[in-house]
């Protein structure tokens, strides 16, 4: 529903906000289709009529699939992945955040890799709310969540992951297990807390003592950003390259 964003987000869904002439949706989707991605799947919640009517309008070549996420004022981006199970478990994907403004170049790199499973990595300094990402010497991630030491983690993750068919066979799996068995769990301070309304940044973390993990790719070099508050949608103005404008 992006709150923080208030007024820009009364009447607009997030990734439809405009920077330049294209929407952070219209850039995501250019971007996938530079790359040869046909095939579309978006989890929609707040407004999603007009998520529908653009990306139809705008794209009528492209596959897309519209899976509504009816509970999306009290769950978090865990439940809309669980969501896409249909279309997502086994096959190789590639998962993206809808907030994000980047560099076309990313999605490049990332298809790029030999790896099945890649993370993208960017490199700045981290407080507590960034979600964080701990690496092992070998570049694979050992821990990926908002609390853990800003002093060990390598960077933030951005938001960019690629996964091949056996990493999305054990995600839903474990999903499964958390959205149905495990739905609600006890924190540490006694409370109670529905796995529906977390990070997905999660899953990846129980899957890794499993031996499912992701090499991680820094992409610092390359222009990207976060827009979670008006200011910064107004620094991301300033900061985006003219190229990308």
């Amino acid at each position: 529903m992006a709150s923080r964003l208030r007024p820009l987000t009364n009447n607009t869904p997030k990734c439809l906000l405009k920077v330049g002439e294209r929407s952070l949706l219209q850039r995501s989707i250019d971007a996938l289709k530079k790359n040869g991605i046909r095939e579309f799947v978006f989890v929609t919640g707040y407004l999603h009529e007009m998520i529908e009517e653009f990306v139809t309008k705008q794209y009528p070549e492209l596959k897309c699939t519209f899976i509504y996420n009816d509970v999306y004022e009290s769950t978090n981006n865990i439940y809309s992945l669980w969501l896409a199970r249909p279309e997502a478990e086994g096959n190789d994907i590639l998962l993206l955040d809808s907030d994000l403004l980047y560099d076309p170049q990313i999605v490049s790199r990332v298809l790029a890799t030999s790896d099945d499973n890649v993370l993208t990595l960017i490199k700045h300094p981290l407080g507590e709310e960034e979600m964080k990402v701990v690496i092992k010497a070998d570049g694979s991630i050992i821990e990926i969540s908002k609390t853990c030491n800003p002093a060990a983690a390598a960077g933030e993750s951005l938001g960019i992951e690629k996964m091949g068919t056996e990493y999305t066979s054990a995600l839903y799996k474990e999903l499964d297990i958390m959205m149905n068995a495990e739905r609600y769990i006890t924190s540490k301070e006694g409370k109670t807390i529905d796995q529906r309304d977390i990070f997905y940044e999660r899953a990846f973390e129980r899957l890794i003592p499993q031996g499912h993990t992701y090499k991680v790719l820094d992409v610092t070099e390359l222009f990207s950003c976060e827009l979670d508050t008006v200011d910064d949608f107004n620094t991301a103005k300033e900061l985006i390259p003219a190229e990308l404008y």
